[in-house]
């Protein structure tokens, strides 16, 4: 079975290194990976590959980003060519970026089967274009692989023939645990002078966060108050250093004691600050998922989440972008104190790091 595995954004690469590693131990399996080059600077994208394994990419159409529909354009035009040359008999896409959504349409246009890793999350709210890639994705794709059982429900939901649809559990979490020790290994908290579960780690980089000067100068504003309290890590997104600068307010998170503002880090660090983090403020996807594997308390600043499971149960809390409402989640959680033995809280079904044996028990299944 010839399969073509499609990366683009970060947190594909974590996705496809469980699966491209459980293909490399099936005779039966000729897996390549094609790279559409959506992160194109080294520290964004190169050193994931690095350090989780990953091989090189057989294919990199290096499309850079641009607007929605320029990236989309660019990726179905250079994706075509790669399928008329290879002919594979599958197409994996993961998660929800714009290149998951083009290479499906492609794929599917010519004939070749496409199976959706992360199928059936929904936030329900066709504002973000997220929303979009997965409902569009799911609804042509040939087999829809889900990360919790709430996805196959939205799937039916859909009107999706439920023949389609296979609960194989998080993908996300095969690579988390298999690179646990390695984590382990990172000197940075060392570095930085912070020690476990005394600091914070803060991620954002949503448009509807960054792209606004009100409400990112309000997240300036949560930031500098926490920091009084707890020591605070930023790993900054390009695009939020950029929005910062342009809105005048990066000067202010620089000399904000106590906040640690960081060029983007590699996957080990990440999960070594967020395994010993004492919380996490993010409006990440992937990230509720990981701090509830890692039974980290997480507060997502968005309005809704396509990852419920993880409220209902994990350790995320949804707080929006009010900053009264998400500095009273902050203080209650310092005030609550760090429970023991966080990983032994209890996960969802299958998310149990086996879950790229599924998907390719599931694939092989349908020959």
């Amino acid at each position: 079975m010839k399969i073509i595995t499609v990366a683009s954004a970060r947190p594909n690469f974590m996705k496809v290194a469980a699966i491209l590693d459980e293909f490399d131990q099936r005779q039966e399996v000729e897996a390549q990976l094609l790279h559409t080059g959506q992160h194109y600077d080294y520290e964004m994208s190169k050193i994931f590959f690095d350090e989780l394994g990953v091989p090189e990419p057989d294919f990199h159409l290096g499309v850079g980003s641009g607007s929605h529909a320029e990236q989309t354009a660019k990726v179905m035009t250079a994706f075509e060519e790669v399928l008329h040359t290879e002919q594979p008999d599958w197409v994996i896409v993961v998660g929800d970026v714009n290149p998951t959504m083009a290479c499906t349409i492609v794929a599917n246009k010519m004939g070749i089967k496409v199976a959706h890793v992360e199928a059936g999350l929904r936030s329900f709210d066709r504002r973000m274009p997220e929303e979009i890639n997965r409902v569009l994705t799911d609804s042509i794709a040939d087999l829809l692989l889900t990360p919790s059982i709430d996805g196959n429900m939205n799937l039916i939901k859909e009107g999706v023939a439920e023949e389609k649809i296979r609960f194989v559990g998080n993908i996300m979490i095969d690579t988390l645990y298999n690179m646990r020790e390695r984590a382990d290994e990172s000197t940075l908290l060392a570095d930085l002078g912070l020690s476990a579960h005394e600091y914070g780690l803060v991620t954002l980089h949503r448009p509807s966060n960054v792209d606004d000067e009100v409400t990112f100068e309000q997240f300036v504003e949560v930031l500098e108050e926490t920091a009084t309290d707890l020591p605070l890590v930023w790993p900054v997104h390009p695009r939020s250093e950029k929005q910062a600068k342009a809105f005048g307010l990066w000067g202010r998170l620089e000399t904000t004691g106590d906040l640690h503002l960081l060029d983007p880090v590699g996957y080990l660090d990440n999960v070594n600050m967020m395994h010993n983090a004492r919380l996490v403020l993010t409006d990440s996807g992937g990230i509720q998922e990981e701090t509830t594997a890692l039974g980290v308390p997480c507060l997502t600043a968005r309005e809704n989440t396509e990852r419920p499971i993880t409220i209902t149960e994990g350790t995320n809390t949804l707080v929006g972008t009010d900053q009264e409402v998400i500095l009273d989640c902050i203080q209650k959680l310092l005030q609550d104190g760090t429970p023991s033995n966080r990983e032994a809280l209890p996960k969802p079904l299958y998310w149990d790091g086996n879950t790229a044996e599924r998907i390719a028990d599931t694939m092989l299944g349908m020959e």
